[in-house]
């Protein structure tokens, strides 16, 4: 089931989260940032309340929004809980008016499947300037951007 992260949630997400973290896979984060920004994620808990998945939706600028700290157990990869958690934040991204969702990613292909298109980091000024300055693969970072655009399926 996939539902809003709740504050009982936030230590499962971190040891998400710094699974892949440790693998290099993807950035860290605290217990403070995951906190601060609780009402970005998404959780997919399985019976019995056990927390199998994570990922925010992360709100940039008025029509930009960034899908980051996607995380699967991985005793459940491929079994669509990545998929229905990017579902979830993009849904929220179309009721929220935001236009284009980006992620930036070592696993490409898992977003292309999901419409996202590879772009020049630079197309997303907004985020160099704000996360990846603080960044410890600044200016030399190796994940790929990609974005989807969502400006059609806005609600009226």
């Amino acid at each position: 089931m996939i539902r809003k992260a709740r504050m009982v949630d936030v230590k499962a997400i971190q040891k998400l989260v710094g699974d892949y973290a440790r693998k290099g896979d993807m950035l860290p984060r605290s217990l403070s940032e995951i906190y601060e920004n609780l009402r970005d994620y998404f959780v997919c808990v399985e019976n019995g309340g056990k927390v199998i998945g994570a990922a925010a939706i992360h709100i940039m600028w008025e029509d930009l929004a960034e899908v980051r700290s996607l995380a699967v157990s991985e005793g459940e990869m491929g079994r669509g809980v990545g998929t229905k958690l990017v579902e979830a934040c993009i849904s929220e991204a179309i009721v929220l008016g935001i236009t284009r969702v980006f992620a930036l990613t070592y696993k490409p292909e898992f977003f292309e499947k999901l419409g996202f298109v590879r772009v020049d980091k630079s197309e997303l000024p907004q985020k160099i300037w704000t996360d990846c300055l603080k960044c410890s693969k600044f200016p030399d970072c190796d994940e790929v951007a990609l974005v989807s655009d969502l400006s059609g399926m806005q609600r009226a």
